[in-house]
């Protein structure tokens, strides 16, 4: 295996840290064969969920849990993100084994799970220094990540007995309005009001709706892949989102990331994903290539491009909103509030299209 690529846990954030002495006795009384002594490290990437690197001599596990602090109703419910990814795993190998589920806060302070770690190589804004890709390579890429996302909007939910994890029918309305009313009240004095993108989204909503499972997270730096051929995945991580809801919505969320080689400069700064390479599919190649695996016909992506985009903004906006409003010191945050503005431009401009 090539190890210089794969992505590394690092020390863990002062004010994160795990009590081996605590989380240690707990481990080894609920997951078999665990040897040596536990070294802990942390995952620093995310912004959600607190993710943590458990090593013993004979194994890496993982350990998910939910940030300190009060949480949003249905936020950081680690059961489950726990049960769902359990039951996917029979229908969906893209998925990481469970190992343990502690809904007992008294041990750690919080929920928390356990599952295996899959060893790998995330491509997160750039692929890792020395890994270089030729076009033909990066399209395969490409398509296999596009080809994951396409196999799980395709797993039966009965069969797997996944039907209970959503609301299903009605999904597009609610996620409207779910949207709307968070990019509202999270909206600052320097920001657009965004209504007449609330009021397009909602005139131009699809009279039809199909129902299936999504990720909604799904991205490149959510997928890991095979070090030995990086154009294999082998993992699909951060299942936080995961519901019964509209696939095309789904797609619309991924391509609200997705930053063209040839996409302004704005774009550029926002880049988190590998898509700019030389062979990556465009956008408008994401969609046809996806109609085409699916069987299905779209005769205007507009609203799903949208929504991606509006709902992008809602996410960087809220965020703007804890920095505007010091709830967060982090300086990353300082200028959200102008990617705010590009993306409710770019939605207009799509609007016009």
């Amino acid at each position: 295996m090539n190890q210089q690529y794969l992505d590394k846990a690092k020390p863990v954030r002062t004010g994160e840290e795990l009590d081996p002495n605590i989380i240690g006795p707990w481990l080894m009384q609920h997951i078999q064969g665990l040897q040596g002594k536990l070294k802990i490290t942390q995952y620093t990437g995310g912004a959600s969920n607190w993710t943590y690197c458990l090593t013993y001599d004979n194994c890496e596990l993982i350990l998910r849990r939910a940030p300190i602090g009060t949480k949003a109703k249905g936020a950081h419910d680690m059961g489950r993100e726990y049960r769902l990814q359990q039951a996917l795993k029979p229908v969906y190998p893209y998925v990481p084994t469970m190992l343990a589920h502690c809904d007992d806060e008294s041990v750690i302070g919080t929920e928390f799970y356990v599952m295996e770690k899959l060893n790998g190589i995330i491509p997160r804004q750039n692929l890792p220094k020395g890994l270089n890709l030729n076009a033909q390579q990066a399209r395969t890429l490409c398509t296999n990540v596009i080809d994951c996302l396409i196999e799980l909007h395709k797993v039966d939910v009965n069969a797997a007995n996944l039907n209970h994890i959503g609301k299903g029918e009605g999904y597009t309305q609610r996620q409207i309005e779910g949207w709307s009313q968070r990019y509202t009240q999270a909206k600052t004095w320097n920001v657009p009001s965004a209504k007449r993108v609330m009021a397009w989204l909602e005139q131009h909503k699809p009279t039809q709706e199909t129902i299936c499972l999504t990720h909604n997270d799904f991205r490149f730096d959510n997928v890991v892949l095979d070090p030995d051929n990086i154009s294999n995945v082998t993992g699909v991580l951060d299942w936080e989102l995961a519901t019964l809801g509209n696939p095309l919505m789904d797609l619309g969320n991924t391509l609200a990331y997705w930053v063209e080689a040839n996409d302004d400069f704005l774009a550029q700064m926002t880049r988190r994903q590998p898509t700019h390479l030389n062979g990556m599919l465009t956008r408008q190649q994401v969609v046809e290539y996806y109609c085409n695996k699916m069987a299905i016909t779209i005769e205007d992506f507009r609203f799903y491009e949208v929504f991606g985009l509006f709902r992008l903004a809602g996410i960087v906006q809220q965020i703007y909103y804890r920095y505007h409003h010091k709830q967060t010191r982090n300086p990353a945050f300082k200028h959200f509030w102008v990617f705010s503005h590009y993306l409710i431009w770019r939605c207009h401009r799509a609007m016009k299209s």
